[in-house]
């Protein structure tokens, strides 16, 4: 069929309460034009993240209710393990309340100041936490993956020349190698298989270990199922267990592909390093066997990791997202292209060539997505990935200026998106009005979240 429908029914359903233009103009501005600083309850359309957003399916309500709430030992603690061990292939499993505080707890044990870690793109968490210990988070992207117009297949991945020449320059003060899967800072890109071989290659020939940032591991795997010579028979089970098969160790925000609504872990094969790792936990998240998470918790990863897996949920996906990006194009709204798996990047530089990027388009976009349709979205550029010229005071812009609209999972209905392409044909019939923003109280780190701006 050439329909692709939902695999899955509705068995439960949340009420969104309708707002007018009227009533979001007031919202904004107490909002101080920050999409994050809004009450959910005044958002008709969610797409901020996907992390922590799914509609969790009717075994892992059923989970819920059957974890195993023992401080120690818990059986769902055994379950977790031994499905993260499945799929990963890696031999320590530590849980914890989500993904960046397996980055937290990574870095405080394997980077020092003065240490570079090399990834096909860093996203803010990951960025944050590897400042935080005081090591340089580097880019190393291809150019292909800077071109938000150009149609290839993998995107996402890393620059193995600019790795190669950064090993040999820098190499003695890299600890560790990342690559993040999907490239969500850079559109929600795929990497390919035959990239994740050759980093490890590169990295393993000179002893350093590999870790894979693998939030949206199984949509990658279905883009490489897809895309990808020699995989199209491969199940998504078996890519994915290759694609670890490479690393050394993970990280992981279950809040993304594992339905999750709260929980991560961070897996490696390392035994100092997870001893390390276990002590930082038990220090800050909790017993080895939880985490920070509650056993209900555990048991709905668990079984999140069995459901992501699914072929046709996969295809559903996927092509659900393609829909929504391929119908924005056709109605003029520039796009990251071709159309990423877990969310639609808009160019916002492009469709408002008339607002200077120091004054932030992307941000300008988000802000009148809401007021036009109470669609909440996040800017990934200037204001996510800026930084001020500590000589000058003038703005570093980010490569791109790009509006994230991550779509979470089993949430939202074709009606939903077709709301949103409305909306976005009636902005872009009056774009030239939108006017640029500017930063009224800036916060210090991760300031996309909580800094206050106003219109110019």
């Amino acid at each position: 069929m050439k329909t692709i429908i939902e695999p899955f029914k509705i068995k439960m359903v949340e009420r969104i309460r309708m707002t007018s233009r009227e009533e979001r103009v007031p919202i904004i501005r107490e909002a101080h034009f920050n999409p994050f600083l809004i009450r959910s309850e005044d958002v008709l359309l969610d797409f901020l993240t996907d992390s922590g957003t799914s509609s969790m399916s009717d075994r892992q309500w059923s989970a819920l209710i059957s974890g195993d709430e023992a401080y120690a030992g818990s059986r769902s603690y055994f379950d977790f393990e031994r499905k993260v061990r499945e799929i990963t292939g890696f031999e320590h499993v530590l849980p914890t309340h989500q993904g960046r505080a397996s980055e937290r707890i990574l870095f405080s044990v394997a980077a020092k100041a003065g240490d570079i870690i090399p990834n096909n793109t860093h996203f803010d968490t990951t960025r944050a936490n590897i400042e935080h210990a005081g090591a340089s988070a580097l880019d190393l992207m291809p150019a292909e993956g800077l071109d938000p117009d150009l149609d290839a297949p993998f995107k996402g991945n890393m620059d193995l020349g600019k790795l190669e020449e950064l090993l040999e320059r820098e190499g003695h003060r890299i600890p560790l190698g990342m690559i993040t899967v999907t490239n969500n800072a850079s559109g929600g890109q795929p990497v390919s298989m035959e990239n994740i071989r050759a980093v490890s290659s590169l990295l393993r020939s000179r002893n350093i270990p590999f870790f894979i940032d693998a939030c949206r591991f199984a949509e990658n795997a279905y883009f490489i199922q897809q895309r990808e010579a020699g995989y199209q028979d491969r199940s998504l089970l078996s890519i994915a267990q290759e694609m670890f098969s490479y690393a050394d160790g993970c990280t992981m925000s279950a809040k993304k592909d594992a339905f999750a609504n709260i929980g991560g872990f961070l897996a490696m094969n390392n035994a100092s390093w997870a001893e390390k790792a276990g002590t930082l936990l038990v220090l800050t998240e909790g017993f080895p066997t939880y985490g920070g998470l509650a056993g209900r918790d555990l048991a709905a990863i668990a079984q999140g990791l069995e459901e992501i897996l699914d072929q046709d949920y996969m295809a559903y996906r996927i092509r659900s997202t393609g829909y929504l990006g391929e119908h924005l194009r056709t109605i003029g709204v520039p796009i990251f292209w071709p159309p990423g798996g877990h969310a639609i990047y808009i160019n916002a530089r492009k469709f408002l060539p008339h607002i200077p990027v120091d004054q932030y388009p992307g941000q300008a976009l988000v802000v009148e997505m809401y007021l036009e349709a109470g669609i909440r979205a996040v800017e990934v550029g200037s204001v996510m990935f800026g930084r001020t010229d500590p000589g000058t005071g003038k703005l570093i812009p980010a490569r791109n200026d790009l509006v994230r609209m991550a779509i979470p999972r089993r949430v939202y209905t074709q009606s939903h998106i077709d709301y949103v392409i409305e909306a976005m044909e009636n902005l872009a019939s009056r774009k030239e009005s939108i006017r640029g923003i500017r930063f009224v109280k800036e916060s210090p780190v991760l300031r996309h979240f909580t800094s206050w701006f106003e219109p110019v």
